[in-house]
């Protein structure tokens, strides 16, 4: 595996090409999910600015369970349709929130997370989990984020051999 140097740039159009490079350095030649994907939690947790939590939850049981992330110790279950991860799972639809403190049933792990993005991960047509991002700013995340994060979700899903 190369030597991989954190990226300086905040621009969008060098970090996350850069950002989704370094993960797919980091998976090479890597068959086992945990290993994969606590290093690509850890990845977009130091890579990107101004976050404090970077991680995933899997969809067993018809609900959420937590899973390998970068940050503080969060929740461990989150049923369908609640909070933002839940929404963003049972809408298979990436939810960018400005301030979480305005989005109606937030499940509040962490008191300085102030925004968030969730991206559902889908592999052949199936809901496998969400990757969950959050930040201690307000309005963090812009479009670009949003398109930057869809295309590494979507490479993780289907690079990642995620349990059944």
């Amino acid at each position: 595996m190369a030597c991989i140097y954190p990226c300086s740039s905040k621009e969008p159009s060098t970090l996350y090409p850069y950002m989704l490079d370094t993960i797919k350095t980091l998976l090479e030649g890597e068959e086992d999910w945990v290993a994969n994907a606590a290093n690509s939690a850890a990845a977009i947790g130091f890579l990107l600015h101004d976050l404090n939590w970077a991680g995933f939850y899997l969809y067993r049981n018809q609900q959420l369970k937590l899973g390998p992330f970068w940050g503080k110790p969060a929740v461990t279950c989150i049923e369908m349709g609640k909070g933002v991860c839940g929404t963003s799972a049972e809408t298979l639809k990436t939810i960018v929130v400005e301030d979480v403190h305005q989005f109606p049933g937030h499940i509040a792990c962490d008191l300085f997370s102030n925004s968030e993005i969730v991206i559902p991960l889908v592999q052949n047509g199936q809901l496998i989990g969400v990757l969950d991002i959050d930040s201690p700013e307000i309005g963090r995340f812009s479009d670009a984020d949003k398109l930057g994060l869809e295309t590494i979700a979507a490479y993780l899903s289907n690079a990642i051999q995620w349990p059944k």
